[in-house]
C-alpha cells in the first residue's frame, strides 16, 4: 500500500507517516522504483501497535524503544495494554459521573477522587518498564546478563519468602517496625537483584501489589489472602512515617 492508501484506510496523516519512517518508528517495506513508500501487512501490523500506545500516551522514542527490544512479547503487551485501556476508562468514567453529580449539585462536590491516577500510573510504569522503555530496565537487563533460569527462579523464591513474611504479620499494623523493616528489606533486594529501587517506583510497586491481577494472586499464595494488600499499607505507611 501506498503512504495515501495507508492514511486513508488508518486515518494517520502522511505527515505523521512520514515523520514515523524519519526517526525510524515505522520504516515502510519497500519503496517504488520512483521513491514512494510502500506498506506491506507487516508494517500495519506494527502501525497498530504504535497507535494502541499512542491512545495511552506513551512517547514515541519510548515505542520505538519498546517495539525494538528483542524480548518484546506482542501478546503479553496487548494483555497489558488491554489492562491500561481498562483502568483508564475507568478513570474516565469516574471523571463523567464527577461531572455530573457537580452539575447536579450546583458545583458543590467536594470529591476530588476521581482525579487520582496513580493505580493507572503505577501499572504504566511497570509495563514500561518490563517493556524497556525505562532506564529501570535498562539497568535490569545490565545486572541480568549471565543470570541462569535456575539463578532468576532463585532470586524469585527469595523475593517471595520476603512476602511471606509480610504474611506471617498481616494480623498486626502495617506500620509496626517489623513491618517497616520488610519494606527496608524489600526495597534493598530489589536494588541489588533488578534495578534501582527509588521510592517513587516503590510506591508504585505498593499500588500495582495490591490492584489484582497475577502479581496480586503470586503474593497471597506466599504469604497468605490478604499478604499483598498488607505490603501494600506497609509502603503507604512507609512514606508517611517519613512525611
Amino acid at each position: 500500500m501506498t503512504v495515501h492508501e495507508v492514511s486513508r484506510l488508518t486515518g494517520v496523516s502522511i505527515r505523521a507517516l512520514q515523520y514515523y519512517d524519519r526517526i525510524g518508528l515505522l520504516r515502510p517495506a519497500a519503496r517504488s522504483e520512483a521513491g514512494y513508500r510502500l506498506y506491506d501487512g507487516g508494517d500495519l501490523e506494527r502501525l497498530q501497535q504504535i497507535l494502541l500506545f499512542r491512545e495511552l500516551e506513551f512517547p514515541l522514542q519510548d515505542i520505538r524503544r519498546i517495539l525494538e527490544n528483542p524480548a518484546f512479547d506482542r501478546v503479553q503487551a496487548l494483555d497489558e495494554q488491554i489492562e491500561l485501556l481498562r483502568l483508564k476508562k475507568e478513570h474516565l468514567a469516574n471523571l463523567i459521573r464527577l461531572a455530573c453529580e457537580i452539575r447536579a449539585t450546583g458545583g458543590r462536590s467536594m470529591d476530588f477522587s476521581a482525579f487520582d491516577t496513580q493505580k493507572l500510573d503505577a501499572f504504566a510504569q511497570q509495563a514500561k518498564a518490563r517493556w524497556g522503555a525505562t532506564e529501570a530496565y535498562r539497568e535490569y537487563e545490565q545486572k541480568a546478563k549471565g543470570r541462569s533460569r535456575e539463578d532468576d527462579q532463585a532470586l524469585a523464591d527469595e523475593m517471595m519468602q520476603i512476602f511471606a513474611a509480610f504474611g506471617a504479620l498481616k494480623d498486626g499494623s502495617p506500620a509496626a517496625p517489623e513491618a517497616q523493616a520488610l519494606v527496608t528489606r524489600l526495597q534493598a533486594f530489589i536494588t541489588a537483584h533488578y534495578y534501582t529501587c527509588t521510592d517513587e517506583i516503590l510506591a508504585g510497586l505498593g499500588q500495582l501489589y495490591e490492584a489484582g491481577g497475577e502479581m496480586t494472586e503470586n503474593i497471597d499464595r506466599s504469604g497468605g489472602a490478604g499478604t499483598a494488600v498488607f505490603a501494600s499499607a506497609a509502603i503507604r505507611a512507609h512514606f508517611e512515617k517519613e512525611a
